[in-house]
């Protein structure tokens, strides 16, 4: 792990081990949240915040930290920053908070916190925990705006609330229903998928192609 570069250690997050595209971590807020960019984004920036924070934090005091009661610490720990988010968004943005509903409070649970607390922070230094958790953040953030700006566009014709679309467009639906939440992501990891096994591939011919040059030359000089 402390061979990686630091920029790898943020970028690893947002496209390597995306949570949501690669881990497929967290899917109850995804499924849920996403009829909208906006709820998208409101609940990605949450959870990045409790999961930098948590990340932080733990990181600091990791040795300290009876093994026996290692997960309970952390539970407190991040339930300690999302009571703050959920204070901060029902003071400050009402309408954006009772959007999200119970999800807030469940980013308690969230796997893909408390994942990351156990595999990475509970045994990096501070700047690599966080840098870790910028990235998954980013990586979480980056799926759902996606995943919410689809939904919003097809099922009400609109994007972060602005009228995209033309009057003469149905909205769908199934876009704005659970349904639609699974169909779309669906769609968008059997694209990502796909393009990273041709990805793959492509990489997999050059090598094979690099290798049968080297060889042929060696060969060329061998008979010479």
């Amino acid at each position: 792990m402390k061979n990686i570069s630091l920029i790898k250690e943020y970028t690893k997050g947002v496209w390597k081990n995306n949570p949501i595209f690669v881990q497929v971590l967290g899917m109850c807020p995804t499924l849920a949240v996403t009829v909208s960019a906006i709820n998208g984004i409101a609940m990605a920036l949450a959870t990045t915040f409790v999961l930098l924070f948590s990340s932080i934090l733990i990181s600091l005091i990791r040795k300290i930290i009876p093994a026996q009661v290692r997960i309970a610490s952390y539970i407190l720990i991040i339930a300690t920053f999302v009571t703050i988010v959920d204070l901060v968004m029902k003071a400050q943005f009402p309408e954006l908070s009772k959007a999200l509903g119970p999800y807030i409070p469940l980013i308690v649970v969230n796997c893909v916190i408390l994942g990351r607390q156990e595999a990475f922070s509970s045994k990096n230094g501070v700047l690599r925990s966080a840098l870790d958790a910028l990235g998954m953040g980013t990586g979480f953030l980056i799926a759902l705006f996606i995943l919410g700006s689809i939904r919003e566009i097809l099922g009400a014709r609109t994007l972060l609330g602005f009228q995209i679309m033309p009057n003469m467009f149905e909205p769908w639906l199934i876009m704005i229903l659970p349904a639609g939440a699974f169909l779309t992501l669906g769609l968008l990891m059997a694209y990502l998928n796909s393009f990273a096994i041709k990805k793959k591939q492509n990489e997999k011919a050059s090598l094979i192609s690099n290798y049968k040059l080297t060889k042929s030359k060696i060969s060329n000089r061998e008979e010479i």
